[in-house]
């Protein structure tokens, strides 16, 4: 049977990029050593960081003040990072689900922290409007997509301080003005890569204003200074990367991967909309184009464990919402074909002829 994998992360992966990465297990690049085994100083892996970054920028139109980093410790660690690199003192956040609300409370270890909104009221269903960035704060930091919820912020904001996102799950769906942000963080786990590399893109400039000292470990400048090299990086997750990056390049980049991603959510929030069983659980112009999250309408409640079951028996996987919020939960992340995609409402509307 044909999996659908919509796992949450970590999650879908290009076939070719889990291939190639699969030989380079046995022999990397034809140099008779296992990518696996081969030293992170050779000439062989600096070729697969440096094709890796090369790639990161031609693909985001990175500008040439900015470095990217390949990192360990997910997108938890930058919770820590970002404030001890840059809160002096006052960080600025918008608290838009769980992973904002951790970074909130890392943050506040190293300084006041200013939430200048939340959606936490309407646990999380909607992304806030008209609120004002305080002109006051060293940086202003923002969750882009909310796995466990649902909702997105695709508009790369105006912002009077330096702006710093959570790009976790919805880098490389979108153009991005990267010119707009300061730094730019997220685990690869759920849109570029296996579990295990992070990713950052740091603009030069917005580095060194804080007095306190950093761990070695913890400061951006030691990873810029060696090329994410300072000490063993994640080798395998970095190459694999790599492939995925390649893959999104022969795609058709970017913006080709933007409106695959249009056309995908829109079939599937179609489907929810016009059903009579299911439902969405965010606001309509908040909704998220990766992690698409539904229920059954209060008169089916009792058949959702039903539904799983029966959408595990056509093959789709990972679809059961977070227990935040409860229900389903799809996501939609580049690697998916459209379709998995209609496989999965043909899952629906097969279950939902037969049981309302």
């Amino acid at each position: 049977m044909k999996k659908h994998n919509f796992n949450p992360g970590p999650s879908i992966l290009p076939k070719i990029a889990i291939e190639n990465s699969a030989k380079a297990v046995l022999d990397l690049d034809g140099c008779g050593l296992s990518l696996l085994e081969v030293s992170h100083r050779s000439k062989e892996f600096q070729a697969v960081i440096d094709e890796a970054v090369a790639l990161f920028k031609e693909l985001m139109n990175i500008p040439a003040n900015y470095h990217v980093l390949f990192l360990g410790g997910g997108a938890s660690l930058q919770f820590c990072m970002v404030p001890y690199n840059l809160l002096q003192k006052k960080a600025a956040y918008l608290e838009t689900g769980s992973w904002a609300h951790k970074a909130i409370k890392e943050a506040q270890l190293f300084g006041p922290v200013e939430v200048v909104a939340s959606s936490s009221d309407k646990n999380f269903n909607y992304i806030p409007k008209n609120f004002t960035i305080p002109t006051d704060a060293d940086y202003f930091h923002v969750t882009t997509n909310n796995t466990i919820f649902g909702s997105e912020l695709r508009v790369d904001l105006d912002s009077p301080v330096p702006l710093v996102a959570d790009m976790s799950s919805d880098i490389l769906s979108r153009p991005v003005d990267v010119s707009k942000y300061s730094l730019i963080y997220g685990g690869a786990q759920k849109n570029l890569g296996p579990a295990g590399v992070t990713f950052v893109i740091v603009k030069e400039d917005v580095l060194g204003k804080v007095t306190r000292p950093i761990p070695t470990m913890l400061n951006y400048k030691t990873h810029i200074k060696d090329g994410s090299l300072f000490n063993t990086p994640p080798c395998f997750a970095i190459y694999t990367c790599k492939e995925t990056l390649k893959w999104l390049k022969a795609q058709g980049g970017v913006k080709a991967m933007e409106e695959m991603d249009i056309r995908k959510s829109n079939l599937l929030y179609d489907a929810i909309d016009n059903s009579k069983m299911f439902v969405g659980t965010v606001e309509k112009e908040s909704r998220s184009r990766m992690n698409i999250c539904f229920v059954m309408k209060e008169q089916y409640k009792d058949k959702e464990a039903a539904f799983l079951d029966f959408a595990k028996g056509k093959g789709m996987v990972g679809i059961k919402g977070h227990r935040s919020v409860g229900g389903f939960r799809a996501s939609l992340y580049n690697a998916l074909p459209i379709e998995s995609v209609q496989a999965l409402i043909d899952c629906m509307h097969e279950f939902e002829k037969a049981n309302a």
